[in-house]
């Protein structure tokens, strides 16, 4: 259905909860998918992160803020394989529980230094690696680039869902700003490039998640966002994997500067 049997796919921040279940989505469909993560095991682990897919999938370690290790993963993509048919824009960041108590605290005491971190990882990475492979496909006449959203970057998040962090840890806890206006600016991002490379043969597309199920998640955290799912539910890994497919193969080939919803309906109402 999907026709992307040998299609060279790159997929950023490969290794990650949503990245390792695309590239395992992709290989299963007779892609050759490149992974790219800031940081990559050893090389005698990386043949047991992906097995039986033998030489149709390779790693590249890089950072995607920075444009020399991007430059060279085209170099080697390109040298072993060809031009990349496929870019997914996957790797992002968002506020982790090891940050200062700022990083969840009040707006007006935000720390600057976070919110640039997150935007140079999950807008001026996005950019940079559209710029390396996006012009190489547009080069080619050819590609398919799918910028990985987020709900939050339509809509502000719920502050209920959090409410309970201040009973338990007796503090109030906010969803970072620099998260969600980093995925909104990538709905304008992708409509821009799409625009630019329309007769370049190159589409580019937003796949907008929503709520994506993690057993590490706690439990009221869980049942606070799922109560606010139409669905009532969070997405299966495996469910991000088909809108990805659709976006990067014919299937889509009408599509450009749209945003793919998948969120169980959070953002109907």
């Amino acid at each position: 259905m999907h026709n992307l049997q040998d299609k060279i796919v790159i997929v950023t921040g490969g290794l990650g909860q949503i990245g390792r279940s695309l590239v395992g989505g992709f290989l299963a469909e007779g892609a050759r998918v490149a992974v790219l993560n800031r940081k990559l095991p050893p090389a005698a682990d990386q043949a047991t992160l992906f097995p039986d897919h033998g030489d149709r999938v390779t790693f590249f370690e890089a950072d995607v803020t920075r444009k020399d290790p991007l430059l060279a993963a085209l170099a080697g993509i390109e040298t072993r394989w060809g031009v990349p048919d496929v870019l997914i824009n996957n790797a992002g960041i968002d506020s982790k529980p090891y940050d200062p108590v700022e990083a969840s605290g009040p707006f007006e005491t935000y720390p600057v230094e976070l919110w640039e971190k997150v935007l140079s990882v999950n807008l001026t990475g996005v950019m940079l690696c559209s710029q390396v492979f996006g012009a190489a496909m547009a080069r080619a006449r050819k590609g398919s680039i799918i910028n990985i959203g987020s709900i939050y970057g339509l809509v502000s998040p719920q502050p209920a869902v959090y409410a309970y962090r201040e009973e338990r840890d007796g503090r109030p806890f906010h969803k970072a700003i620099s998260y969600s206006t980093s995925k909104s600016g990538l709905l304008n991002f992708t409509r821009h490039l799409a625009v630019y490379w329309a007769k370049s043969g190159v589409r580019v597309n937003l796949l907008t998640y929503g709520g994506i199920y993690n057993e590490t998640y706690d439990e009221q955290f869980k049942k606070n966002f799922t109560d606010r799912v139409p669905m009532g539910r969070q997405a299966h890994l495996e469910e991000c994997v088909g809108p990805a497919l659709f976006l990067a193969s014919s299937s889509s080939s009408y599509m450009t500067g749209a945003n793919l919803v998948v969120d169980g309906g959070w953002t109907a109402w």
